[in-house]
C-alpha cells in the first residue's frame, strides 16, 4: 500500500484540551480517540451520561475550568485531554476512495487553525472524503481548531503530508482532477467541474497557492465573486467550492 508523500514518523506530540460540547462528546465517541481526562461542572457532565470508568473526571467550577483553557475560550462546562488522533496515510484515503466520488480537499499553507477547523466542518456537511495538508505549513490538533470543526475533528479525515506536490500526483494516479482556486484564473469553478473524481487545492488567503503546487493542478479555476471584493477567506471559499461540486451531482 503506498506511503509516498506522508511525514516520517515523529515524537508524539504533546496532548491537546479540547473545550465546549461539541468537541468534548465527539472525541468521547470517537473509538480512534484516546481521552485522558475530563472536567466538567455538574451540569455538564450530568448531561453527558456515564463516561468509561477508565476516564478520571473531576467536577470544577466555572472558575476552575476557565483556567484550563486560553482566556475567554466558551468552554461550556467541559474540558477534556486528548491524545492526538493516529497518523492517516494519503494512500490508505485513496484506497477508500477508490470506488467513490466524494470530493478531497486540499490546503496549501492554511496555518489558522480556526480556518482549518472551519474546513473540516465544511468538508463534514457536504460529505468530503477528506481533507490534506502540508505537514510543516498546518495547525496541530488544538482546542480553537476542535472548537471551529465542531465535533467534525473526529469525523473527517485528515491527512498531513510532507511533500504537497507528489501527494497531488498521487491523487492524479488515482484519477482526481484537480482544481486550484486562485483569483486570475480564466475560468470559473462551475466550467472546470466534469471529471466525477475531483481535489480542489485551496491556498491561505492573501498569499493563495504556492507555483509549485499551482503547477501541479490540472486546471485553475475562479469563484464568480464580485470586483468589489478582492479575495475570500479559505474556509468561506472551501465550502462555496463543495457547495458547487455537491449541486453540480445532484
Amino acid at each position: 500500500m503506498s506511503r509516498r508523500g506522508h511525514r516520517p514518523s515523529q515524537a508524539p506530540a504533546s496532548r491537546p484540551r479540547f473545550w465546549g460540547r461539541h468537541p468534548v462528546t465527539a472525541a468521547l465517541a470517537n473509538p480512534e480517540r484516546t481521552v485522558r481526562r475530563v472536567w466538567g461542572t455538574r451540569e455538564a457532565l450530568g448531561a453527558l451520561g456515564p463516561l468509561p470508568s477508565t476516564i478520571p473526571v473531576t467536577i470544577a467550577d466555572v472558575a476552575d475550568l476557565a483556567r484550563l483553557v486560553p482566556g475567554d475560550a466558551p468552554h461550556q462546562g467541559l474540558v477534556a485531554e486528548v491524545d492526538p488522533l493516529e497518523d492517516q496515510w494519503l494512500g490508505d484515503l485513496l484506497m477508500q476512495g477508490r470506488d467513490d466520488t466524494r470530493p478531497l480537499v486540499v490546503l496549501d499553507q492554511v496555518t489558522d487553525p480556526h480556518n482549518v477547523g472551519a474546513v473540516l466542518r465544511s468538508a463534514a456537511a457536504f460529505d468530503a472524503l477528506g481533507i490534506v495538508t502540508q505537514d510543516r505549513h498546518a495547525p496541530p490538533e488544538s482546542g480553537a481548531l476542535a472548537r471551529a470543526a465542531s465535533g467534525t475533528l473526529e469525523t473527517v479525515p485528515w491527512v498531513r503530508v510532507v511533500n504537497l506536490a507528489r501527494a497531488l500526483e498521487e491523487m492524479a494516479e488515482a484519477g482526481y482532477w484537480r482544481i486550484g482556486l486562485t483569483g486570475h484564473a480564466d475560468v470559473t469553478l462551475a466550467q472546470a467541474l466534469g471529471s466525477p473524481k475531483v481535489a480542489l487545492v485551496l491556498g491561505a488567503e492573501g498569499e493563495g497557492m504556492r507555483a509549485n503546487t499551482e503547477a501541479h493542478c490540472d486546471q485553475l479555476a475562479k469563484l464568480p465573486i464580485s470586483p468589489k471584493v478582492e479575495s475570500l477567506n479559505v474556509s468561506n471559499a472551501a465550502a462555496i467550492a463543495l457547495y458547487a461540486v455537491a449541486v453540480g451531482r445532484t
